[in-house]
């Protein structure tokens, strides 16, 4: 009994310095813990107004170092694989962070907490089981306070303390705090989320509305292209974009475009549908996404060309059912978080849209075509029923009006213009057959079309479009054999310049007269000395072969002329 009463003392007989003390104690504790309180509101209110997710998850991890009073403090995301896939870490320079190396990805204590996503409070972190030590260059931390953020009912990520200031421990107020703060900080995630989630939406609706229009403009299928590759890799934050089209006679792939990391690997590839990444996407119709494209088992086949590169994701243009106009892939580099749903989602409907405006630019093309084709009907037939026949009736009367002329150079005169009559009636007759030259199957078989064929297939190898002029009467009065030597003539000659001139502008010029002549010009480095011609003798044997002549000789101004003749028969 003498015990207790000595330990419950009444107040009275305390000394006054004994009790001022207690009092001040006990005022500081309030004010802390009020203090406390206010930071903890305001933090919340800050990391509430967040709407950008990157600075979102910076503002929590600084809040939280402020008020648990942490040396260091990191925030980890953790990926689809359970993995960390990124790192915000606060309290460490930019110089410290690149001695220590590659960011932590979820192993050693940070793991323990991915795993068993509880609130951690260490006292030494050494002395936990799962921990791993620290890598060369980390500075020293002791004592740990870990708590998960999550968001509705899935564990988006954690935060990380270490190191409380003055050498002592996180306790449990420290947690509480800190536990109050990922509840806000999830909210604030969540809303960032929404909000960016919609950004991107808005970002694919314009982007479609975009591609739709230049579509339905005119805008050549390359330019179209371009676009659709450019927004998608802008607004996906991709650092590899490819889209690749099937070929019409074997249905492989061919990579039309590739810009970004390593593009020069995948620019102008040919691969099959069975068996690579992108084919598995034209095969199924749907999406095909790989978190780690460089060990992915569906590339069976292609050279190596994923160095660098990680997570990928490629989407059909186009439906199995309507026919896939081609595929576009998106890649990031190496350890970049993986595409989700909400990328990959709304990049599947922006494809299929764009699939959707090419098919309908296609049948407006048609519809031009076919007016086209009915305007060319209908001049060949005023040309044949009205010019031609005028043409025979002034022959006919000019020819019986010679038998009155007296003067002979006069009758030589009215002579020389009845056959330029005549020669003019043959080449409106060629005319006519020209302009009634019909397409049979995917490829044009008049040689002004396989002319710009071979020109659009020379623009992806070279970069750029070349310049192509096309005179007289090509599909009326250049036989079979020859049109075929001048096809391929132009393709041999445009890959030589792609290959070896390393030019930046190249015109061809095609025309037909008493002879056919094919003319390739390139501002290149011109004609090597000594260099291999292999490709210039192939043009030389063509020529020789059909009694024409070739000729390459370096241009003044610089660069490579190449001529190619071979006369005609007559018409």
């Amino acid at each position: 009994m003498g015990s207790e009463s000595e330990s419950s003392t009444p107040v009275p007989n305390l000394r006054l310095d004994d009790l001022l003390e207690e009092l001040q104690t006990r005022l500081d504790a309030a004010r802390g813990t009020r203090d406390r309180v206010h930071s903890l509101l305001e933090a919340v209110l800050a990391v509430g107004r967040d709407l950008e997710l990157s600075q979102a998850l910076q503002h929590i991890v600084e809040a939280a170092v402020t008020l648990v009073d942490a040396e260091y403090g990191a925030l980890g995301v953790i990926g689809e694989d359970q993995r960390l896939s990124r790192f915000i870490p606060v309290g460490v320079t930019d110089d410290q962070v690149k001695r220590i190396g590659a960011l932590p990805s979820g192993h050693g204590i940070l793991g323990e907490l991915i795993r068993h996503p509880e609130p951690l409070r260490l006292t030494r972190i050494a002395n936990h089981p799962a921990s791993y030590g620290f890598p060369a260059h980390h500075p020293p931390m002791r004592s740990f306070l870990g708590v998960p953020i999550r968001i509705r009912d899935r564990v988006f990520g954690n935060l990380y303390l270490t190191e409380k200031r003055g050498g002592g421990e996180f306790d449990a107020e420290d947690e509480s705090v800190l536990a109050t703060l990922a509840v806000a900080a999830g909210v604030a995630i969540d809303n960032a989320r929404l909000y960016a989630r919609s950004r991107r939406r808005q970002r694919w609706l314009e982007a479609s509305a975009e591609v739709t229009s230049s579509l339905l403009s005119g805008s050549a299928e390359q330019e179209v292209l371009d676009l659709l590759l450019t927004r998608a890799a802008e607004i996906a934050g991709a650092d590899l974009a490819v889209v690749a089209v099937p070929l019409p006679d074997t249905g492989e792939l061919e990579v039309r475009i590739a810009v970004g990391l390593g593009a020069e690997q995948h620019r102008g590839l040919v691969v099959p549908v069975e068996g690579s990444f992108m084919g598995a996407a034209a095969r199924t119709g749907g999406i095909v996404v790989s978190p780690d494209v460089q060990k992915d088992p569906r590339i069976t086949v292609g050279p190596p060309r994923w160095e660098g590169l990680g997570p990928a994701v490629v989407v059909p243009v186009g439906t199995v059912e309507r026919g896939i106009r081609g595929v576009l892939m998106l890649a990031r580099a190496s350890g970049a978080p993986l595409f989700d749903e909400g990328e990959s989602g709304p990049l599947l409907g922006f494809a299929g849209q764009a699939a959707v405006a090419m098919e309908l630019a296609e049948r407006r093309r048609d519809s031009e075509q076919v007016a086209l084709l009915k305007e060319r009907d209908r001049i060949a037939r005023d040309l044949h029923d009205l010019a031609i026949q005028r043409l025979f009736a002034t022959g006919m009367t000019l020819q019986g009006a010679t038998r009155f002329i007296e003067h002979p150079e006069a009758t030589d005169r009215v002579l020389r213009a009845i056959d330029d009559l005549d020669e003019t009636a043959k080449t409106i007759r060629a005319t006519i057959f020209g302009l009634r030259l019909r397409e049979s199957g995917p490829a044009a078989s008049g040689l002004r079309a396989r002319l710009v064929a071979v020109v659009d297939r020379a623009a992806h190898l070279l970069g750029f479009t070349p310049a192509l002029r096309m005179t007289g009467l090509l599909d009326a009065t250049v036989p079979a054999e020859i049109a075929d030597a001048a096809v391929a003539v132009l393709e041999e000659a445009l890959s030589n310049a792609a290959r070896h001139a390393g030019a930046g502008a190249v015109d061809a010029a095609v025309s037909a007269d008493q002879e056919l002549t094919v003319t390739v010009t390139d501002d290149g480095i011109g004609l090597p000395e000594g260099g291999r011609r292999s490709g210039l003798a192939n043009l030389t044997d063509r020529a020789t072969a059909l009694g024409g002549t070739f000729t390459a000789r370096a241009r003044p101004e610089g660069g490579t002329e190449l001529v190619w003749r071979v006369p005609l028969p007559d018409a």
